[in-house]
This record gives structure tokens, sequence and C-alpha cells, in this order.
């Protein structure tokens, strides 16, 4: 039986070269970065050359990047320290309905402590209006977050002409970029942004590090109290290790994003269109021209068929899949995405996400789809559901 993961948004493997450049960190440069003997300036100095790695990914300033343990907390920090610092000015913050629930769910703590949220619509691809965006800000709006890449359809935002929009009313502007690093270019000065928000583990890095670009210029309480670290931003011991294999992640992304990008997209229509072929009763969630979607990502609807049961069976055959957010897997609601998408329950329920990326192979993408097919056809035979004429 073939081992073949495709769910390459929920995480990825860490490189061989990242791992590398990590394992003296563990060993003979343990020291710590805040100490002054040549031990912790040797560390000191990894988590120098990591800062600006990471800052040459997005074209940011060194001095612009703060290491968190993850994308969720730099996400958080960003919604909870513009609520704290603009305070006077006001506290309507915009999102959208189909964000992360790093976003989601921060927005709904501080509502309940007085802050106003807008949850902007999105169309039945999964893109914001600009339109919309424009409408919603008011004289009390103080950050508008609105995510880059969506983690389960794949919809890539336009978020040069939204940041554009909430600049003219002098709003803040933050963009979870966790699922879009890495996978498309990212210019943090063209696109104008104020706050970026980014992730080891899903570029080849180590998880449980993360970071947050912060505009210069711009003031933002500190996330974590304590020691002076992270330019007195986020206290606590830095993890020197995984800061490194971050870096070295984002180092090989850069050198590597058109190649990674195009080998993603030609196995994601290969794939696309072997299920298209193979399988009838489908549907594709997300946007159709797949140049406005995550180079790696399917979203698909089977009909007549769940979502979970199609993961477990193709687990079965070494096979990984998602049927959405991997941090959401336990609920068993109905995906907020596809639900803010308009997708019919019937539809939303037999959804599955596959994303490929760079140990995909051809010959995974013909394995997937053999047992796809004969996964989908038993499970439609067993489904109570009338009116299947035709799927055979």
């Amino acid at each position: 039986m073939r081992n073949v993961y495709m769910d390459y948004s929920a995480t990825t493997p860490v490189k061989e070269e990242v791992v590398k450049e990590m394992i003296p960190y563990f060993t003979e440069k343990f020291g710590n970065p805040s100490s002054l003997y040549a031990p912790g300036l040797e560390a000191k100095d990894g988590l120098t050359k990591a800062r600006q790695q990471v800052a040459e990914l997005i074209n940011a300033e060194e001095r612009e990047i703060f290491f968190t343990s993850c994308g969720t907390e730099a996400d958080n920090w960003v919604i909870e320290g513009v609520a704290d610092a603009r305070k006077n000015k006001g506290n309507h913050i915009i999102t959208t309905k189909i964000e992360h629930h790093a976003i989601l769910h921060t927005c709904q703590y501080l509502e309940k402590h007085g802050v106003e949220v807008t949850y902007l619509d999105v169309d039945s691809e999964g893109f914001v209006s600009p339109a919309d965006l424009e409408a919603a800000i008011k004289d009390t709006t103080i950050l508008v977050s609105i995510m880059m890449v969506n983690n389960e359809v794949g919809t890539i935002q336009p978020i040069k002409e939204l940041a554009a929009i909430a600049k003219s009313h002098d709003v803040l502007f933050h963009t979870d970029t966790v699922q879009a690093i890495g996978n498309i270019p990212i210019d943090v000065k063209e696109l104008g942004v104020d706050f970026i928000s980014m992730s080891a583990h899903k570029i080849y890095g180590p998880k449980g590090i993360g970071a947050l670009y912060k505009r210069a210029g711009i003031n933002i309480p500190s996330f974590v109290h304590g020691g002076a670290q992270e330019k007195k931003k986020r206290a606590g011991t830095e993890n020197t290790a995984g800061i490194v294999g971050f870096g070295k992640a984002a180092e090989l992304a850069k050198r590597d994003l058109y190649e990674h990008a195009a080998h993603s997209d030609k196995l994601r229509r290969m794939l696309w269109e072997k299920i298209e072929a193979e399988i009838p009763n489908i549907t594709l969630n997300g946007p159709k021209d797949f140049t406005k979607r995550h180079p790696g990502n399917l979203n698909i609807s089977f009909d007549f068929v769940e979502g979970e049961s199609i993961l477990l069976l193709l687990d079965a055959n070494g096979i990984s899949v998602s049927t959405g957010s991997a941090c959401s897997s336990e609920s068993l609601d109905t995906s907020h995405v596809l639900n803010a998408l308009n997708v019919p329950p019937e539809k939303a329920n037999g959804a599955v996400r596959f994303t490929v990326g760079d140990f995909t192979t051809e010959e995974d993408i013909d394995y997937v789809v053999e047992k796809l097919k004969e996964i989908v056809a038993k499970l439609r035979e067993l489904s109570p559901v009338n009116g299947m004429e035709g799927w055979k």
C-alpha cells in the first residue's frame, strides 16, 4: 500500500535542509540568545540571520519581524493589540465570514468586551467585494483583517486593492498569510499592508514557530509580558532552533517560489482533470479560475456521500486528505467557509480538501484517483439518498 500525503495546507513535512540547519541549535549552539557570553551570542546570531531570511521572503525590514509561537498567536496579537492601542479612535473591526478561527474567535471574544465587529459576506467563490468593504467602514473603524488565501477553498483575495481602501480611511490593515507565504509572491511594500501573520510549518519548516510582520512606525502593546525579547514586545526565551528552522524554510521558499507553485499547480490540475473525468456528480468549491486560488488546493463536494467517510476510507488506503480546516477537524459542524459560499448543506457535508505540495508525484495522483473512484462508488451504493440516476 502506498502512503500519499495530500494535506499540505494542514501542515508540511520539514525539509532536510531545514532540519540540518536546526540541529546545531539543539546541541553545540544551545546558548540563551539573551546571554552576553560567546554561546549566547552565537545563538543570537542565528536569530538575526533568521529574521533577515523571513524579512526577505516578504520584502520587509528585519526590525519589522517579530517571532511568535505560531500564526494563531500573531493573529491574536494584532486583533487584540490594535483594539487596545486605538481604543481612543474607535472600537470597530471589519473582517470576513471565511476567516480562520484564529481571527473569528478572537473577534468574538472582543465583542464580549465592547468591540463592534462587522463580518463581510463573500461571493460564491469566496471573494470579498471591495465595494462591501468600502461601505462597511465608518468613523469608528480601527482595523480591517482579511486573509490573503483561504485555508479551505484556496481563494486569493485582492489584498492590495482592499488595503488601499482601508488606507484611504486611515484604517489599519492586517492579512493572515499563513496559507499564502511560499505559495504566491508577497511584497508588503507593494501590498500596502500594516500587519501580516505567518507560520513556519506551512512552508516545510518546524511547528511551534510563527511570525508577525508589523510595519515600522506602528505601535501595539506587548502580547507577552516579562523579559526584553523581541524588542520588548514578546517576552520569553526564544525558540532558537525553531526560529532558525523558520529562517531556512523562508530562504528556500523564496528561492523556489515559482518552481514550487508551478509544480503544485500542474499536479493540482492533473488531479482535478482525472477526478472530473472519472467521478460524476461532483462540484468544485471555490474559484473556478485556478489562477485565483492556492496553487495546490482543490476542494470538491461529492454528491450522495459524506466527506468524513471518504476521508476515513482514503486513510485506510494510505491517503491523507482533509474535510476542511485542520484546526476545526474535531468539530461536527458544517464548514463555516462553505456555508458563507452558500454551498448547500448536503454538498458541504460531502466536501473533501486535497492539497498537493513539493513531494507529490504524478504516481500519487493516479493512485489517489484510483482509490477515490472505488471509495465513492462503494459509498454511493450504500447511500440511502434517492435520485442518484446517472452517477455510475
